[in-house]
């Protein structure tokens, strides 16, 4: 299975890890969700939301077992809801389909850089630079995606600026933090973009 091609790519292939649900509807159809877990090759397992039409879903007659592949975008959506993460992010399917491959987690993403870059160091000591593009969609619409660079490309997009239009390839990349409201603390998932390559476009 192929990537899209445009500016928002995204091919996972990995193990369905809960039962499809109903997420809502938009002009007419169906969408369902579940996480996919994809294994990192240090044996950590990120969980990424993935949502789907239910017409797709029941021609996979998806099992418990096995391997699903597959490819689509980035989906960002602004939570006005008041409970979890404002931004919210999943993977919106093209494609998809049982396989026997190894896991796999690729991003590809072309958009603008919408925030100064965020440069800091992590508790060991290690650089990391946050991100936040702006990547196009169809119909005058765009998702709003974290990114975040490490090392020696931490230090490269931090010297970017608001307006740069930038082509970056890496992985979905889940963490849980917790997060203290006023009836305690709460734990909650992030997902960004763990940035392996960027380049800055003219």
């Amino acid at each position: 299975m192929e990537l899209l091609t445009g500016n928002n790519q995204t091919r996972l292939c990995g193990v369905i890890a809960g039962r499809p649900a109903f997420s809502h509807v938009c002009r007419g159809q169906a969408f369902c969700g579940f996480p996919l877990e994809i294994e990192r090759l240090s044996g950590a397992v990120d969980r990424v939301p993935v949502l789907l039409r239910a017409s797709l879903l029941e021609r996979l007659e998806i099992r418990s077992a096995g391997k699903l592949c597959v490819t689509g975008e980035l989906r960002s959506f602004n939570n006005r809801g008041g409970e979890g993460a404002r931004l919210v992010l999943s993977v919106f399917v093209r494609a998809a389909d049982f396989c026997d491959e190894p896991d796999s987690n690729l991003v590809r993403l072309t958009g603008t850089l919408c925030r100064a870059p965020n440069l800091r160091c992590t508790p060991k000591g290690r650089e990391i630079c946050d991100l936040l593009l702006a990547v196009n969609r169809p119909y005058g619409r765009s998702d709003y995606l974290p990114c975040i660079c490490w090392g020696r490309l931490a230090r490269q997009a931090a010297s970017r600026t608001v307006g740069d239009k930038l082509r970056l390839s890496g992985r979905l990349q889940s963490r849980s933090y917790t997060k203290l409201t006023e009836d305690g603390p709460v734990e909650r998932t992030a997902y960004e973009v763990s940035v392996s390559e960027a380049e800055l476009l003219e």
